[in-house]
């Protein structure tokens, strides 16, 4: 479990201290809701462009308790980016995902955590000239616990 933060944390470090050579870098907030235990959760998200219309986008989910059971995830995301209009594009995204579970009940709990993969689309707005409006919906692969997760965010490149 230390070890996937740490790799999480480097990542997003990576993504910011790329910054200084070239491409864009965006931040996000985003709201999030995963269908396998009907969880809403809140996000952050860094994007990083390091070739035009690639962007690698590391996130960290936070789903808030439902039920008795509570999650996040980390998420290394890319994005192909096809522009359709001067204020809209569209993006694939593929990556991998960390789940982090845990169950509580009748003063019982239990947690594990599970890796996997990520599959969507997501379009963006452009509202101004550096926020950007967001949405994705993606499909997570994991062992014993695929589901679909709906995002929204707001985005400010830099």
């Amino acid at each position: 479990m230390k070890k996937i933060m740490m790799i999480a944390l480097l990542t997003i470090c990576a993504a910011v201290g790329a910054r200084a050579e070239s491409g864009h870098i965006s931040a996000a907030g985003q709201f999030a809701y995963a269908s396998k235990n009907s969880m809403a959760g809140l996000g952050v998200q860094v994007q990083y462009e390091p070739i035009v219309n690639w962007r690698i986008a590391p996130e960290f989910m936070y789903y808030f308790k439902n039920d008795g059971l509570s999650a996040y995830n980390l998420n290394l995301n890319v994005h192909y980016v096809i522009p359709t209009s001067a204020s809209i594009a569209i993006y694939p995204l593929v990556g991998f995902s960390y789940g982090h579970y845990k169950a509580e009940a009748f003063g019982v709990s239990d947690s594990e955590g599970h890796c996997g993969a990520n599959v969507g689309m997501g379009a963006q707005y452009f509202i101004k000239e550096h926020l950007h409006f967001f949405i994705e919906e993606r499909f997570q692969i994991m062992k014993d616990f695929n589901q679909s997760v709906s995002v929204l965010g707001l985005k400010y490149t830099f």
